[in-house]
């Protein structure tokens, strides 16, 4: 295919946030279709299912607010707007794959050579060294706070414990 047969765009869709918010990608659909017809000159659009998922990716409330497409003109005549890709991003995706494939021969490689029976060897215990110092004694433990006397709390409350424990006294005899 020529040059003139693929663009990229940046497509704007900053005014589908206009339209009520259950039809927003409904919305943002259209507009892509209206982009292509103007940008690209002819009647017959048809967007890719990466496109499609890009656009409901956060339902249909949230679209995004612009994206990036490649359109590009068929032999059949219609246009087919997909997901811009950049050439570095390809690149990058093609080294990732030939070095996920090199990893996967080296793994297989070490699991053949691993198959081998092995026997473990079981670490021996280590020597204890006793010192010549003397053994530490335990730690003491913390000293408990004192309890508050009677004297330190207000008349108020030391007259009604005596009460209460007055009223505890003559129930338990009874």
């Amino acid at each position: 295919m020529s040059q003139e047969a693929e663009r990229v765009y940046t497509v704007n869709l900053g005014k589908v946030w206009l339209s009520p918010d259950n039809q927003r990608a409904k919305r943002a659909v259209n507009m892509v279709k209206e982009f292509a017809r103007h940008h690209m000159k002819s009647e017959q659009i048809k967007i890719e299912e990466d496109v499609s998922h890009l656009l409901w990716s956060r339902s249909i409330k949230h679209p995004p607010r612009k994206i990036r497409v490649q359109m590009t003109r068929t032999d059949e005549g219609y246009i087919l707007v997909s997901k811009y890709e950049g050439k570095q991003e390809l690149e990058d995706k093609e080294e990732l794959k030939k070095t996920d494939e090199i990893i996967k021969e080296e793994t297989k490689d070490q699991i053949e050579l691993d198959t081998e029976p092995k026997t473990i060897a079981e670490p021996e215990p280590e020597p204890v060294i006793e010192s010549e110092s003397a053994p530490k004694p335990a730690a003491k433990p913390a000293p408990k706070p004192a309890a508050k006397s009677e004297s330190d709390a207000p008349e108020f409350f030391q007259q009604k414990d005596k009460v209460v424990k007055k009223k505890s006294k003559t129930k338990s005899q009874d």
